[in-house]
């Protein structure tokens, strides 16, 4: 395989927090601290990343409020609407590098997250479109979050440990971890976030704090490791 990686043949990358700005984690700390909750690692887990229901249900129960999931989940997105008009959704500053340098190895790239197609990827990252997978390029994991199994075996039809997932949440983190496939992490890093610490925890052993850090270099320590079955040894 081109410039030097052995074991990785697909690279997953997130959506939002990643290729694109976080515009979700402070609406959340927003939205729960404005209907009188409190603002946790436990509440960050249970909200970001969750199935929009799920989000929903979670964020009125830490709100105490007497709203159904769907009417929770649609305060919140109305809330995302307002914080948008002066917080506007942006590509990440160093995406096409990074989307460059991920060409140069020779793995099939894939973009995912919890929005449909139309209105993560192709609004956003559409003028990119010709880095990512031509078959697939994206895959919308709202349905079966975190989508970590889904992406890998049911649609790429690959090996756990052939495949590098780069997200901001530590729930990714997680699930990669007990199958065994590849994580570098972007941990989300306002100072309402509790993403950094947890990855930590998982043992995480590969982070960067901006996706312009991911370089060759990088992604052959990452492909060694992988390759050797070593990625996350002693990381319990």
């Amino acid at each position: 395989m081109p410039s030097g990686l052995d074991k990785i043949r697909l690279v997953a990358l997130d959506s939002d927090g990643v290729l694109l700005n976080d515009t979700y984690s402070p609406v959340i700390e927003r939205f729960v601290t404005r209907h009188g909750g409190q603002y946790t690692a436990a509440v960050e887990r249970g909200v970001w990343g969750s199935p929009q229901l799920a989000a929903g249900q979670n964020m009125a129960l830490a709100c105490k409020l007497p709203w159904s999931a769907k009417e929770t989940i649609a305060a919140f997105f109305k809330e995302r609407e307002n914080y948008l008009t002066e917080h506007p959704v942006q590509v990440s500053a160093g995406a096409e590098q990074l989307l460059a340098t991920l060409r140069e190895t020779g793995a099939r790239v894939v973009c995912y997250g919890g929005r449909d197609r139309a209105y993560t990827f192709d609004t956003h990252l559409g003028h990119l479109a010709g880095y990512f997978d031509e078959q697939t390029p994206y895959v919308d994991v709202n349905d079966f979050r975190p989508g970590t199994k889904e992406i890998v075996r049911d649609i790429f039809g690959y090996a756990f440990d052939e495949t590098l997932f780069v997200d901001d949440i530590n729930r990714v983190a997680e699930v990669t971890k007990a199958l065994g496939a590849g994580f570098l992490g972007v941990p989300a890093s306002m100072p309402h976030n509790f993403q950094r610490a947890e990855m930590e925890a998982t043992g995480v052993r590969y982070t960067v704090r901006d996706i312009r850090d991911i370089d060759l270099e990088l992604l052959r320590k990452i492909d060694q490791e992988l390759a050797a079955g070593t990625l996350w040894a002693g990381r319990d």
